[in-house]
């Protein structure tokens, strides 16, 4: 189901099994050859990744620079960096944004 190889630090996959399935996020830490940590910056923060096996995720070949360059130079990234790169990838993070309105 992973399509791409491995994923690396920055890369912006869709969720395909658990209770946020179908949500996009951004890969924050390797942890082995099957399992990463992954944020979104909105219902999971930076300061609690979830752990998935990536054969229950999409890799979409999206890197964001920001995201990697945050954590090479601090080893930390803000929950916004993460809202704006799956945000900018074009699948809003949450339907909070969208509901609100008049």
């Amino acid at each position: 189901m992973n399509t791409g190889g491995s994923p690396q630090i920055g890369q912006l996959v869709r969720i395909l099994k658990g209770k946020d399935a179908g949500e996009i996020a951004v890969v924050i830490a390797v942890v082995d050859s099957r399992f990463v940590y992954i944020a979104d910056g909105d219902k999971r923060k930076f300061d609690g990744p979830k752990k998935k096996n990536i054969q229950h995720l999409e890799l979409i070949p999206f890197i964001s620079s920001e995201i990697v360059n945050s954590l090479e130079e601090t080893g930390r990234v803000t929950n916004g960096k993460l809202r704006f790169a799956v945000t900018k990838y074009g699948a809003p993070a949450g339907k909070s944004a969208n509901e609100k309105g008049d």
